[in-house]
């Protein structure tokens, strides 16, 4: 259920900028602007909301460490969850990133890769256990083991994040919150339009594209004269 919440608010915010443009919805013609100038609009206002965060995710890293000494030895063990969000570079989308189809009449967007960012450690559900008081007691070895496990449990976390199951779940929702930011404004302006988001390492499913490569302003998209 939060996962949905996010991708929903994700959705919305990402299409925030081409929205504000309706409230100029009786000015319009009763032509249907050009599906490349809204695409163009709405790229402008998605570029401004410079990054979107379409998926987060809480995983539990599980780490132990030992150390010996004087023929002693102490091990201790660490519980540490944590939450990791994934992210998408809006400035990094370019006009060349957008390609109509005029024959399917779909607009396909190339999407930048998804980034890890975090983990953000939830500190008060950290649990430890340990054992080999006597060395821990003597020397300053529990230190030593608290800052290796705190290392290697953030890195299980972000390892666990870069697995396949998660980025997949992630695209997925960084695709939805994209077309619909996209879909939104064409919809509005009256034009039937499928719009389709792909990452760059994904089989393109548009043909004879044209692509988008002029630039037109929100305020001009929604201005056009009676």
């Amino acid at each position: 259920m939060k996962r949905t919440i996010v991708i929903l608010l994700a959705a919305a915010l990402i299409g925030l900028g081409a929205w504000l443009g309706l409230s100029n919805l009786g000015r319009w013609s009763t032509t249907p602007p050009d599906p490349e100038t809204v695409a163009s609009a709405s790229l402008q206002g998605l570029r401004e909301q410079n990054r979107l965060t379409p998926f987060a995710a809480r995983f539990v890293a599980v780490v132990t460490s030992s150390q010996s000494r004087f023929g002693l030895s102490a091990r201790k063990t660490m519980i540490m969850p944590g939450t990791v969000r994934y992210e998408l570079d809006l400035a990094r989308l370019q006009q060349r990133d957008l390609a109509w189809n005029p024959t399917t009449r779909t607009l396909t967007i190339t999407l930048p890769p998804v980034e890890v960012s975090g983990p953000e450690v939830d500190m008060a559900g950290i649990k430890e256990y340990d054992s080999g008081g006597v060395l821990m007691a003597l020397t300053h070895a529990e230190q030593a083991l608290d800052q290796a496990n705190r290392a290697a449990a953030q890195r299980q976390l972000v390892a666990q994040a870069r697995e396949a199951a998660p980025l997949r779940l992630a695209r997925d929702a960084a695709r939805s919150a994209v077309e619909r930011s996209f879909a939104m404004p064409l919809r509005a302006a009256g034009i039937d339009a499928t719009v389709k988001a792909r990452f760059a390492d994904e089989p393109d499913p548009a043909a004879a594209p044209e692509y988008v490569d002029h630039s037109t302003s929100l305020n001009e998209v929604y201005a056009s004269p009676r």
